[in-house]
């Protein structure tokens, strides 16, 4: 079963897909062989039968350059190749090549059966074993002893180990921006950052999550993650928010956008963060910083006393910004350098 959108990176249009469910089968060993030496010049030459080799091991291998589980949209099995037979003169048959299946960074790896996690490969380049290829069947050299001076005993090569896997890519993001529907997230990631994500004045505009990068005081960039708006029952099921929920779990800090122009803003915020405490796995112990919204749409003497009885209500500061005029981003960002330990 395939979990896939559309995501739109600028103004090029690819699937982004961030689940799937694949067969994996590692390769069977080679036979071993029954042979006998017959060279003229050798007497008695005996058992030379050789081993099979073993078969293919099915690696996963976390790659950069990939974004999304597009791959295994259109190819679903994964089959190593086996093991050569054993050949005469105790040759040992060729072992074959493992199969290196390339998936996403942040891709999670269980086990369909069972859900055991078998891996999560976050750094480029990692590799987990999934599937062990079968051992090679032994030949009849092998069972050569003083009370049987000519066995033509041999073994079959090991059936190679298969699984049904599920892979769950969750986006490497350090900064994840969370609200309810039309809240200004795709606004605001598209005004720090160069991404381009759709945007409109309609609920659910954003449909997959959106990546942007933000440059740090100190030069190198920051990745803000964009997630669908969240409603009331998002954790278990409700609106769109439920299936990308899992991409904000790997961020170190959430930016919590309240809409100052909705009829309950405040009420707004409490549904959002009844969300995250349902959804559980770590995200509402998550440091958060808690911002009002387009702050244009709102005059001084309005907006003081809704943020200050947000600040009551949530126990925490908050924020005022207006992406569309860029005020408060420069205190919204000073605020996430310090939360991330990055020197300004």
């Amino acid at each position: 079963m395939l979990g896939w959108e559309e995501w739109r990176i600028g103004r090029k249009t690819v699937q982004f897909i961030d689940q799937a469910r694949i067969a994996v089968k590692a390769g069977r060993g080679g036979d071993g062989i029954a042979a006998f030496r017959r060279e003229k010049y050798v007497p008695a030459g005996g058992p030379s039968g050789g081993d099979g080799g073993w078969g293919g091991d099915v690696v996963l291998e976390s790659d950069s350059n990939l974004q999304t589980l597009l791959d295994f949209k259109y190819k679903r099995m994964f089959e190593a190749n086996d093991g050569r037979r054993g050949g005469p003169n105790r040759s040992t048959g060729a072992s074959a090549d493992d199969l290196v299946i390339r998936v996403p960074c942040g891709t999670e790896v269980r086990d369909l059966g069972s859900g055991l996690l078998l891996g999560d490969l976050v750094e480029a380049g990692e590799r987990i074993v999934i599937a062990k290829g079968g051992k090679g069947g032994l030949g009849n050299a092998h069972y050569l002893s003083n009370r049987n001076r000519a066995p033509e005993k041999f073994t079959e090569g090991k059936e190679g180990e298969g699984r049904e896997l599920q892979l769950e890519l969750k986006l490497l993001a350090e900064v994840g921006l969370v609200g309810m529907p039309n809240a200004g997230k795709s606004t605001l990631i598209s005004v720090l950052s160069s991404a381009r994500p759709k945007i409109a004045d309609y609920p659910f505009t954003t449909l997959v999550p959106n990546l942007g990068v933000v440059r740090r005081p100190t030069g190198d960039g920051t990745v803000f993650a964009d997630i669908p708006g969240l409603i009331a029952g998002a954790a278990a099921g409700a609106g769109l928010g439920h299936d990308f929920l899992r991409h904000i779990e790997r961020t170190r800090l959430l930016i919590h956008l309240v809409d100052c122009s909705q009829e309950d803003p405040i009420k707004d915020a409490k549904t959002l963060l009844g969300e995250l405490q349902a959804y559980g796995h770590g995200l509402p112990e998550r440091p958060r910083i808690l911002v009002l919204s387009k702050g244009e749409l709102l005059n001084e003497e309005s907006i003081a006393p809704l943020k200050t009885a947000l600040e009551e209500e949530m126990e925490q500061p908050v924020l005022v910004i207006s992406a569309a005029t860029g005020k408060g981003l420069d205190k919204l960002l000073q605020a996430v350098w310090l939360v991330l330990g990055i020197e300004t």
